[in-house]
């Protein structure tokens, strides 16, 4: 078994608009969210990366990994330099639970920190999304603040170059 990362493009289209209509997915996100995935991946703004996970060339899941002091909807507020911020989900429901999100989690986090500056790197689940705070606790994200982020109530999770590294 290998889960590779590469980056996401137009192609993933219509597997992307499938996933965000999966029960998991829809309780990971806000109902109102809107990806606009046919915009959306086919820009590449210098503080984005969005990348599909595969199994062993099979799809399984998607990261975007951004620069929340760079992103231009300025989502995060006023945050510090050199961290990161991640969005991560498995499309289907029958890929839940079989340690995916552990590996997938693991190789976004060795991305992240490549870069020596960054520091941390930021999550925010909703806060009802019990089964996403387990994962990202079990990874070694610590709980920083509950905040509302475009009328969504999230919990925000960081996790620090050093705790990572344990």
């Amino acid at each position: 078994m290998k889960i590779t990362l590469r980056p996401a493009s137009i192609d993933d289209l219509s597997l992307l608009l499938h996933w965000d209509q999966q029960q998991h997915v829809k309780a990971s996100d806000d109902e109102d969210d809107n990806w606009n995935w046919e915009y959306e991946l086919q820009r590449f703004p210098k503080w984005r990366e969005q990348l599909m996970a595969e199994l062993d060339g099979r799809p399984i899941g998607c990261v975007q990994i951004i620069d929340p002091a760079e992103e231009e909807t300025h989502y995060w507020g006023d945050v510090e330099a050199n961290l990161r911020a991640l969005d991560i989900w498995i499309g289907e429901a029958e890929d839940l639970g079989k340690g995916y999100g552990t590996i997938m989690m693991k190789l976004v986090l060795e991305r992240c920190f490549q870069d020596k500056n960054v520091t941390a790197v930021l999550i925010d689940p909703l806060e009802p999304n019990r089964r996403a705070i387990r994962f990202y606790e079990r990874i070694g994200f610590q709980f920083v603040e509950r905040r509302s982020f475009d009328g969504s109530h999230c919990l925000v999770y960081k996790i620090g170059r050093a705790d990572w590294k344990r």
